[in-house]
């Protein structure tokens, strides 16, 4: 994914508002580095509000990465693993380019969150709130927890979940119109004990069994790989491991009580 790929998504549904300001830093600062052509291509895409699929695309990709600078920063530190993450999962989906890029669009983040809790210590975090509610706006309920599933994986990365990244998240999944449950759901998609388990699922080990069928259909039926087939087709398939993920969940739960 080339830098025009980045200047593309300004079009979509961050073209305006608080994400439209972060992309003019973020992204700008890229394009000011670049050549004339590339300039050009940015003051024309500015000029335009095309909603298209590229451009809502590319505009979650940029909602994520504003999100993930939240996350990342939570806890006061910027860790390698969590920004290893990030350039794996560029790599993967949207080749070597991207990764550079994707890491300066971060770091220029970063750099922002700065310079705005310098003149005032919850500018950014209002920013960021701010943005949350854009992203409910523009993005289905299906979108949203995607993109809550991108950041809980770039959370649980370093193997270690602290305090202030899971209020972090949860902060972030309010702002989205996401609740507490569906964040405790994400975080515990990787684990392997029947505690996990019910806590992929929503529910505690005290449900009926059919409880426990009604949640697994409403999770199933919600983070269904369909739902996000829209935004490309490695967001589906990162959706696909997810929908694997419940599945496991459902079947250490129906394991132990003899369900079927």
């Amino acid at each position: 994914m080339g830098l025009g790929k980045w200047i593309g998504g300004i079009v979509g549904f961050m073209a305006m508002g608080p994400l439209g300001a972060l992309a003019g830093f973020a992204i700008g600062s890229l394009v000011d580095s670049a050549g004339n052509a590339q300039r050009d291509a940015w003051d024309s895409a500015t000029q335009t509000t095309d909603t298209g699929t590229a451009g809502q695309r590319n505009s979650f990709l940029f909602a994520m990465l504003v999100m993930a600078s939240y996350v990342i920063r939570a806890d006061g530190r910027i860790m390698h693993s969590e920004m290893e993450f990030v350039r794996r999962f560029l790599r993967m989906n949207f080749g070597a380019e991207a990764v550079t890029e994707g890491e300066q669009i971060l770091m220029n983040l970063f750099e922002q969150r700065k310079r705005m809790d310098a003149q005032d210590p919850t500018a950014f975090r209002r920013t960021i709130h701010e943005c949350g509610a854009q992203i409910a706006a523009n993005l289905s309920y299906e979108q949203r927890l995607q993109m809550l599933d991108f950041l809980a994986q770039i959370a649980r990365s370093d193997g270690n979940v602290c305090q202030a990244e899971i209020e972090a998240l949860r902060e972030v999944a309010a702002c989205m119109g996401l609740q507490d449950r569906e964040v405790d759901s994400m975080l515990n998609l990787r684990g392997e004990s029947l505690a996990d388990a019910y806590a992929v699922l929503e529910i505690t080990p005290d449900a009926s069994d059919a409880e426990v069928r009604s949640a697994y259909r409403r999770l199933a039926l919600k983070h269904h790989p369909d739902k996000v087939a829209t935004l490309g087709e490695d967001i589906r398939r990162a959706a696909e491991q997810k929908f694997q993920e419940i599945n496991a969940a459902k079947e250490r739960i129906y394991k132990a009580r003899g369900m079927k």
